[in-house]
């Protein structure tokens, strides 16, 4: 089999490929995250073992890609009105961990024989934690939209700014490094004058450019996606051809795109992507493993990974009770810093190319981030059940007067009652009619135009897919009541699915507690999805003809003026 693969780079990625799904499928099994089981195949596809992976080029070439596209979604997801909403805890408890993990991985490093530059390298990755596992973990729990959810998301993102700080100390360093003296300060000055050169480009193209042509975009969603990886690509070329690096370029291209306001559709449509491109990442470091090396490493992983375990949550746990919260918030919220992120093993690989660290430092650290995260998603998983265990000795974490925590979450105190999929002149009539009886209403669209006439009604709106189960499962669905699909009835085919049955298959999968209404204009649709358990089916002519009659016959209209229709889009069949 393998002289077969030799010969021919397409059988190389479908065997690597067909063992990424296997390794996953087992992973899932266990319920790990995918990055775990994708290093495992690394490892298994690597020289050391099956001896798969050896188009290192091409390898290389998909993780630069999925590194620069991982970059430019962090950039896309930088949320500092959540750092801001939350007040000082999640810029505290961030700073405040990053420091204590630096510090004191500095020192265990030392004691077990690191020298300084590897030991200050390897505190520095410890310091990271994985927004993209506790943010799919807390989703699958419904637990994104709690007070120790929102927490963790705080102090994960002060993390992702402390991740930029490093990487632009990192690629500073490594263009001076080649240089001496004067030569190397003037290379250094001169990558920060790019930089700052580069960062005007973005703050301009924010301000005059992005809005307008991600709208004129957005008309075309296959566009705005292809838009969005070349935009990301072309950035992070230009961040690597003036000498910052592709990392840097691919998060400023994500943050110039930020303030749209269809960056969750952006962000939903690329996941997929990114996780696919990242699979190549985590194959060539594995197979950039040398397990006989590995063996000397394991000691001093099992003593870093249980700092990380164990430090990480006491020190946000000691952290947030001494401002004032709960034990069980603070508890909840410490898991989640319990583990190392895919940014650590990217920085140390950083450090490697430059020449600071060598390949069993990278390999500790990896080690450290499989052990990590295979624990930590058990931690957070069962993490009631483990504060229910440990919570008679938490009592020192807690002051008296926990005042801070009913003040915090003073935000969330009036969610939304009802989610409306599509914001045409049947929707808005919908929307105007429940708000008129007291519900709060988030509405959704997928047309730029709908969203914004619907946000000059006064409507809270995004712009999103409801086909999309990575963008429905970013929807607050913590308080809500109901989701109402009341989308125009397209004709469906081979390659596009009917949003109804999207909407009905996601809320189940998400673990939706309330109720969802579809629209439909015949009675067989209606009749499929009553049996796909919709709990109400709104059959737009019949409920007209209904509310006419009890018009004529009660004397009485509606209060609410009709809506009109952004699109002139035909909302009902000819």
């Amino acid at each position: 089999m393998t002289e077969a693969i030799e010969g021919y780079l397409f059988y190389e990625i479908a065997a690597l490929l067909v063992l990424a799904a296997g390794a996953g499928f087992v992973g899932l099994m266990l319920r790990q995250p995918l990055i775990v089981s994708f290093i495992a195949v690394g490892i298994l596809a690597g020289p050391s073992m099956l001896g798969i992976a050896q188009s290192d080029a091409q390898i290389d070439l998909l993780a630069e890609l999925g590194i620069a596209l991982l970059l430019f979604l962090v950039g896309l997801k930088l949320d500092f009105n959540l750092v801001r909403t939350l007040g000082p805890v999640a810029l505290v408890t961030g700073l405040g961990q990053v420091l204590f993990t630096t510090v004191f991985g500095f020192l265990i490093g030392l004691g077990l024989g690191l020298d300084a530059r590897t030991a200050i390298y390897v505190a520095i990755a410890l310091t990271f934690s994985s927004t993209i596992i506790i943010v799919k973990l807390l989703s699958d729990k419904r637990e994104i939209d709690a007070l120790h959810g929102r927490i963790a998301l705080g102090f994960l993102i002060v993390q992702d700014v402390v991740v930029v700080i490093a990487m632009i100390a990192l690629s500073a360093i490594g263009v001076g490094g080649g240089s001496e003296g004067d030569g190397a300060l003037r290379d250094v000055l001169q990558v920060l004058g790019y930089g700052v050169a580069m960062l005007a480009f973005v703050v301009a193209f924010i301000r005059y450019i992005a809005n307008p042509l991600v709208e004129r975009l957005s008309r075309a969603p296959e566009l705005l996606v292809s838009f969005a990886i070349g935009w990301a690509a072309l950035l992070a070329a230009v961040g690597h051809y003036l000498g910052f690096g592709k990392e840097l370029g691919g998060l400023l291209a994500g943050v110039s795109l930020a303030s749209t306001p269809f960056r969750e559709a952006i962000a939903a449509r690329l996941a997929s992507l990114r996780d696919f491109l990242l699979l190549f990442f985590f194959i060539a470091l594995g197979a950039s493993l040398d397990l006989s090396v590995l063996g000397a490493s394991v000691g001093p992983a099992i003593v870093l990974s249980l700092f990380v375990l164990i430090g990480n949550p006491l020190i946000v746990l000691a952290i947030m009770g001494a401002m004032g919260y709960r034990k069980r918030t603070g508890f909840l919220a410490g898991l989640t810093v319990a583990q190392i992120s895919e940014f650590s093993l990217i920085f140390m690989a950083m450090g490697v190319t430059i020449g600071h660290v060598n390949e069993q430092a990278l390999g500790l650290v990896t080690l450290v981030g499989l052990v990590t995260i295979a624990a930590s998603t058990y931690m957070i998983t069962f993490s009631h059940q483990l504060y229910a265990v440990f919570e008679p000795v938490l009592g020192i974490f807690e002051r008296r007067n926990t005042e801070a925590e009913p003040a915090t979450d003073a935000h969330a105190k009036q969610p939304h009652d009802v989610i409306l999929f599509g914001l045409g002149r049947y929707g808005l009539g919908i929307a105007a009619a429940l708000q008129e009886r007291g519900l709060r209403i988030l509405g959704v669209d997928f047309s730029p135009e709908a969203v914004r006439y619907a946000r000059t009604q006064g409507y809270d709106v995004i712009f999103g897919d409801v086909s999309d189960p990575e963008f429905l499962a970013h929807l607050p669905l913590r308080h809500v009541r109901w989701l109402v699909l009341a989308v125009p009835e397209h004709d469906t085919g081979l390659t596009h699915d009917d949003p109804r049955n999207a909407l009905l298959s996601a809320a189940r999968d998400l673990g939706f507690e309330g109720k969802v209404a579809v629209a439909a204009h015949h009675d067989t649709a209606a009749a499929a999805l009553t049996a796909a358990q919709a709990d109400l089916v709104l059959m737009p002519y019949r409920d007209a003809a209904f509310a006419a009659a009890r018009m004529i016959t009660e004397d009485t209209q509606p209060t609410y003026s009709i809506a009109n229709d952004p699109d002139g889009q035909k909302e009902l069949p000819v």
